[in-house]
């Protein structure tokens, strides 16, 4: 494909020859002759002197750079639409294989693909266009929207309501048993009753081995067009809002409510029962203990607003330093009042651990040692016949 033709199909201004053959697209410090890469990241901008690519994607505000160039409003996203223009899908399955096992009260849409060894169950529905791919098994009652896609060993359980467009990867699982017990007076765990569903709106995907519970009573929802990665665990009763995306690894306790196009970095988790709210943002591995407001930006554990955490953060790798220095004052100061300076450890004796622990007495304006045993002296004088 010319330059040219992706520069029109991008929407993109173009600078340099338009007729420049693109055949692939590849990273900036991997590209090679007739490949189309992009700089979206300022880190990556000492590649462009140095790249073997044919062309480059650039924001609107670049400056000059040695090869031709797309220049795009949103350089990652220019890239993203470049690479359906080149991406070939593998050939799609087609029909129902001879092995899949489907209730003869299941209802399977027009041109519905069914992969080998898939199980469907009674009264099921699957619409229009939709493809399972091998070894999907769909519980009874459950329905699945029109041109949804199931890779292999994706499970999705009973009464669980799937939209149109979903996507889900291979493993994951869709509607198992919440984790919901109380524990009786014998202390053991008696099991309560998983009766809820889960409901998936239009337009969501999942990542691979992510696990979304279904609720005890009621139903878990992941509203249209939000992302969940790769080994995402959402608990029972969970709502999760339009629009937000969960990198890997994410844990929301039960009852956790997700607003609107939230963002939540990999390793994060939820105590459950609390609520996220529309815009916010959880930065990777930190543990949301309490509600955070919608728009508000936090990190660490427990979570706080992410300027004060980044403080703590940078103060964290001081606290050596900083002990050093506390160490010195105290032996400094244990040298002027007469003992022993403190050498680190465990102090001996009970009284020494008394005066580690005791106020240290105000610095003195003068004389140290020397005014105070003269202000006995004085005392002692007053006090004789």
């Amino acid at each position: 494909m010319k330059l040219g033709e992706i520069a029109e199909r991008l929407s993109c201004e173009l600078r340099g020859d338009p007729g420049t053959e693109i055949h692939a697209l590849a990273p900036i410090e991997e590209a090679e002759p007739g490949t189309l890469t992009f700089v979206a990241n300022p880190r990556y901008r000492r590649y462009l002197q140095s790249t073997c690519a044919s062309a480059v994607i650039v924001g609107l505000t670049e400056g000059d750079v040695p090869l031709p160039c797309l220049r795009a409003a949103d350089p990652y996203l220019a890239f993203a639409q470049a690479l359906e223009l080149f991406y070939v899908p593998p050939p799609l399955l087609s029909g129902i294989h001879p092995s899949a096992v489907i209730a003869a009260s299941a209802r399977i849409g027009h041109a519905a693909a069914i992969g080998p060894f898939c199980v469907i169950g009674e009264e099921v529905v699957i619409g229009d266009n939709a493809r399972l791919d091998a070894h999907v098994v769909v519980y009874p009652q459950a329905r699945i929207g029109n041109a949804c896609r199931a890779y292999a060993h994706v499970v999705v359980r009973e009464r669980a309501v799937i939209g149109d467009r979903v996507t889900l990867h291979s493993g994951c699982v869709i509607g198992g048993d919440g984790f919901g017990y109380v524990v009786g007076a014998d202390g053991n765990a008696r099991k309560i009753m998983q009766a809820g569903t889960v409901i998936i709106e239009n337009d969501v995907e999942i990542g691979a081995n992510t696990t979304v519970d279904r609720a005890a009573v009621g139903a878990t929802v992941i509203h249209c067009g939000a992302k969940l990665d790769n080994l995402v665990m959402v608990a029972h009763g969970c709502s999760i809002g339009e629009g937000s995306a969960l990198a890997a690894q994410v844990g929301l306790s039960g009852s956790t409510r997700v607003g609107r196009f939230v963002r939540i970095g990999g390793q994060a988790g939820a105590a459950g029962h609390l609520t996220i709210g529309d815009g916010a943002q959880v930065a990777a591995q930190s543990g949301v203990p309490h509600d955070v407001p919608a728009g508000g930006i936090v990190g660490g554990y427990p979570a706080v607003d992410i300027h004060l955490f980044r403080r703590m953060s940078a103060a964290s790798a001081r606290l050596p330093d900083l002990l050093r220095r506390v160490r010195q004052i105290e032996n400094a100061l244990a040298l002027r009042e007469g003992s022993p300076p403190y050498q680190g450890g465990v102090r001996g004796g009970s009284k020494r651990r008394e005066q580690s622990t005791s106020p240290l007495p105000p610095p003195s304006k003068g004389g140290g040692s020397r005014r105070r045993s003269g202000k006995r002296r004085g005392s002692s004088k007053r006090k004789s016949p």
